[in-house]
């Protein structure tokens, strides 16, 4: 038997106790031993619950528990989930968390760790949810050069694009229906502004290069700003717009962001709406390889957590190998790159004698202003520019 203690019972917590006894048989099959939940930890009670029995308001009783084998984090954030993480790996416990904040700001850490200590620390769960990307990306994908890793990695962002390209309607009101819905934080930010989307590109970076990546160091641009003639626009040139974190390679540099794009049917990309999430990689052997699903829910999320939970059972003992080495990987700004952009500018600007165009762009109802799609030019180019009103990379 081995023995799983879960820190913090909400809709991930709650998912993963679910998972482990639900499917049961099927864990215990691929585990190659019964796994039963002897622990959870959360400070709220729980009268009713399955895990009543089994709660505890006290950290301490599941690190001094010497028959916990492996602790599941899903608390959120890096303060006290830090602390219990860390504790945790240093008593000898495997840790598996769907903490993106937790993983983007001390990886390095709590992966050495588990390295000195034998033991695993798995983070599946922490980005695109119950889509299998970590492991791919470190166990399978080990004999190309990566040339770029781009994707669609935060559901609320993408169901309020979605929804405002469909009914065409404006942010704010498409945002509430999203809380309404259960789809966006009564505190969006961390999603609308891009930081949630950020933490997951630098992870995803982390491991392709083996290298710690510091998502302070990307440049980051939410969605907060596009309206929906932004979104007419896109649809007069047959391209959606999508909230996309991308680290391309360039030149031998490493180029990564958080920016809406617009892109067009022959990108992977462009047919994934609502809450779905999908990483898109491109290897110089492989050529493109997309991972496709749910990138967030309890259930999903759940699943992927219950996954490296039975990795962990299979190597009890045995560390799996993850490099993420804690010296800084210098992440470039990809304005430095030369790409296109669709700028809209009031009637009168001068545009066409200061950047190159491709082509301009004309609907109904938009007045005083016109639309280009420049040609490709370095974003830091666009920085003098007068009387923008809107500016999106066109991928």
């Amino acid at each position: 038997m081995i023995n799983v203690a879960i820190l913090g019972y909400g809709v991930i917590g709650s998912g993963t106790y679910k998972v482990i006894t639900q499917n049961q048989d099927i864990v215990k099959g691929n585990a190659g031993d019964a796994v039963q939940v002897k622990a959870v930890l959360d400070l709220r009670e729980f009268p009713g619950s399955p895990v009543e029995d089994i709660l505890t308001h006290d950290f301490n009783d599941i690190l001094n528990d010497d028959e916990i084998d492996i602790v599941v984090e899903v608390m959120g954030g890096t303060g006290a989930a830090y602390k219990f993480v860390k504790a945790s790996l240093e008593a000898g416990k495997s840790v598996v968390t769907s903490n993106k904040a937790l993983v983007a700001a001390y990886g390095p850490e709590l992966i050495r760790i588990a390295r000195e200590k034998n033991i695993n620390f798995m983070f599946e769960a922490s980005v695109g949810g119950g889509i299998p990307i970590i492991r791919p990306l470190i166990s399978c994908i080990t004999a190309d050069e990566i040339l770029e890793i781009t994707g669609i990695l935060n559901g609320t962002t993408n169901f309020i694009l979605t929804d405002m390209y469909e009914e065409g309607s404006e942010f704010e009101p498409v945002l509430k229906q999203a809380q309404a819905n259960g789809f966006a934080e009564a505190d969006p930010t961390a999603d609308i502004e891009g930081h949630d989307a950020c933490r997951k590109i630098a992870i995803l970076t982390a491991l392709a290069e083996g290298q710690f990546v510091d998502f302070e160091d990307i440049p980051c641009r939410g969605i907060t700003g596009i309206s929906a003639e932004d979104i007419a626009y896109a649809k007069a040139l047959g391209k959606k717009i999508k909230l996309l974190a991308s680290t391309r390679y360039s030149g031998g540099n490493i180029y990564s962001e958080v920016s809406p794009c617009m892109i067009d049917s022959s990108n992977p990309l462009y047919a994934v709406d609502g809450v779905m999430n999908a990483v898109l990689v491109k290897g110089n052997m492989l050529g493109d390889i997309m991972f496709y699903g749910a990138g967030a829910g309890s259930l999903p999320t759940a699943s992927a957590v219950v996954s490296d939970i039975v990795a962990c059972c299979r190597h009890m003992h045995e560390n799996i190998p993850v490099r993420m080495d804690p010296e800084k990987l210098t992440v470039h700004d990809p304005a430095e790159l030369k790409d296109r952009y669709f700028i809209r500018v009031s009637a009168d600007a001068d545009i066409a004698s200061k950047v190159p165009c491709e082509c301009e762009i004309t609907i109904p109802d938009a007045e005083g202003e016109k639309a280009v799609i420049t040609k490709a030019i370095a974003g830091a180019e666009l920085k003098d520019l007068e009387g923008i009103i809107s500016c999106i990379k066109v991928r």
